[in-house]
């Protein structure tokens, strides 16, 4: 059976946000709003935190929530999954999948997880996806705080950026633009090889770890979402809009 491996990765030095993970959202650190919305899916061989920080470290240990230390020199969230995945305690087979639910998305549902997993059993020939949700609100379309991606025919990443793309003359929701929702999943063998690459010059000018993948001539399935009212938190003024929307959520009062 394949295994299914989930890590967040979270640190206290988000250079446009820093203590973010420990921030509180209605009286509750963000990262436990993440932490519970995660384990609602039910198919986890493991799930845990990957910090560098010994805050998060004590957070999590007095929440009783599994959490793994990891090097305080990954450049990249992928960097310290895999070394989370490596140091979870599972022998994990090539094929098993590690999936990175990110600890900036206090509003995740299970069904995101689901989805970002889903094409691996329906296609054998994926090894990672990227949840990707609709557009439908220009400013979300226009800030640089929120990545977008375009994808070929075969629903494969080309490209992720903070520029607003696809182009249009004049924005509208039937345009179909997605942007990233931070839920990714890998084969163990393909998360390695990420970790083996070099950073790519896209990668770094994005600050976006799937251009690591399109930008060495590798794939990455995207994985639908419909459009659903969730938000990440990139700065400070995020924690209103995510407070706001969190009343309208289903998954309010469940944890």
């Amino acid at each position: 059976m394949v295994k299914i491996v989930g890590m967040i990765p979270a640190r206290m030095k988000a250079s446009r946000f820093p203590g973010k993970p420990l921030h509180p959202i209605h009286g509750r650190p963000m990262l436990e709003h993440v932490w519970h919305r995660a384990s609602m899916f039910p198919r986890w061989d493991l799930l845990a935190i990957c910090t560098c920080d010994r805050e998060i470290m004590d957070f999590a240990r007095a929440k009783g929530f599994a959490a793994i230390m990891t090097a305080d020199t990954h450049v990249r969230a992928l960097d310290r999954v895999a070394e989370g995945a490596e140091k979870c305690g599972l022998a994990l087979d090539p094929d098993d999948i590690v999936v990175c639910a990110q600890g900036d998305e206090p509003m995740m549902r299970p069904d995101m997880i689901e989805a970002v997993v889903r094409p691996f059993f329906e296609d054998p020939s994926v090894e990672g996806t990227v949840l990707a949700t609709h557009i439908i609100d220009e400013a979300i379309f226009r800030n640089p705080d929120t990545v977008k991606l375009v994808h070929d025919t075969n629903g494969d990443v080309l490209y992720t950026s903070r520029a607003p793309i696809p182009y249009c003359a004049q924005f509208t929701p039937e345009l179909g633009a997605r942007r990233i929702h931070g839920i990714l999943a890998f084969r163990w063998h393909y998360l390695r090889t990420f970790m083996a690459l070099p950073q790519t010059p896209l990668e770094i000018q994005e600050a976006c770890d799937s251009n690591r993948l399109c930008g060495s001539g590798r794939r990455q399935r995207v994985a639908p979402y419909p459009y659903v009212p969730s938000f990440s938190v990139d700065s400070p003024a995020d924690i209103g809009l995510v407070e706001r929307a969190m009343f309208d959520d289903p998954l309010w009062g469940k944890y």
